[in-house]
């Protein structure tokens, strides 16, 4: 399969909107389980998330990043859903 560069990144771009807006519906499942099974978590992408803007010159504060990912504020979000353990993941 060939794609121009152009198409890659639009393809990439909606798949990756598509991760979260299937992590956001899917609040039954929790940062240290995803880091358990998978190696990675909604807090990790939004580090990435900020490294690749921070890589390309764009400032972004690690809240903006993290309420990206999650769709609302962090701190929400674990009020709401965060079960279990109360420490966050850290790389």
């Amino acid at each position: 399969m060939e794609l121009d560069e152009k198409t890659r990144i639009e393809l990439e771009a909606a798949t990756f909107r598509r991760l979260l807006e299937h992590l956001r519906k899917r609040t039954d499942v929790q940062n240290i389980d995803m880091m358990n099974l998978a190696g990675f978590c909604r807090n990790c992408l939004s580090n990435w998330f900020e490294e690749a803007a921070t890589s390309r010159g764009i400032g972004i504060a690690r809240a903006d990043a993290r309420e990206m990912v999650y769709g609302m504020p962090q701190d929400e979000w674990k009020a709401k859903y965060q079960t279990g353990s109360s420490k966050d993941h850290k790389h």
